[in-house]
């Protein structure tokens, strides 16, 4: 971006103008409302939402193993984490509206390096023509206990 085209978005930027819009426009509306933001239901804790749509894009939070309903990893094993970590965001998917071959990008959190192999495994059952784009990660450790993936996406609505 050259700088004349910089400072020119900056200042727009500065006096509430977005995408030909003034911010004050819709000040007092509900986020809602003026956004086309759409929180989808079933998470099963109050710190975050299930999945967020806004227009036709969906940002669906992060699962991991757990079976629905339950705190606690399936199993102590990859494979079986990551079954069920696919099949928590295949329902939080189609909760949203959309289905797995609408799915445009994936974020993948493993544990293990030695891992990535049986992941690629799984995740072709559930993407086996055109996968979406995805990124994977290794972390020392994710926040569920004994989870040994977390795996997030972002999808469209047709």
């Amino acid at each position: 971006m050259e700088n004349s085209t910089r400072r020119a978005f900056v200042g727009a930027a500065a006096a509430g103008v977005v995408g030909g819009a003034t911010l004050s426009s819709v000040a007092g509306e509900p986020r809602a409302k003026r956004s086309g933001r759409r929180v989808v239901a079933g998470s099963p804790y109050p710190t975050f939402s299930r999945a967020v749509a806004l227009n036709r894009f969906v940002f669906v939070a992060g699962v991991v193993g757990q079976k629905p309903g339950s705190r606690a990893v399936v199993s102590p094993e990859f494979a079986p984490q990551c079954r069920q970590a696919m099949e928590n965001l295949n329902a939080s998917v189609e909760a949203s509206g959309s289905s797995m071959d609408q799915v445009l990008k994936c974020g993948v959190f493993l544990t293990d390096a030695a891992d990535f192999a049986a992941f690629n495994k799984i995740y072709v059952e559930y993407f086996p023509q055109e996968p979406p784009a995805r990124s994977t990660v290794i972390v020392k450790e994710l926040v569920v206990p004994g989870a040994k993936l977390e795996i997030d996406c972002v999808t469209s609505i047709s």
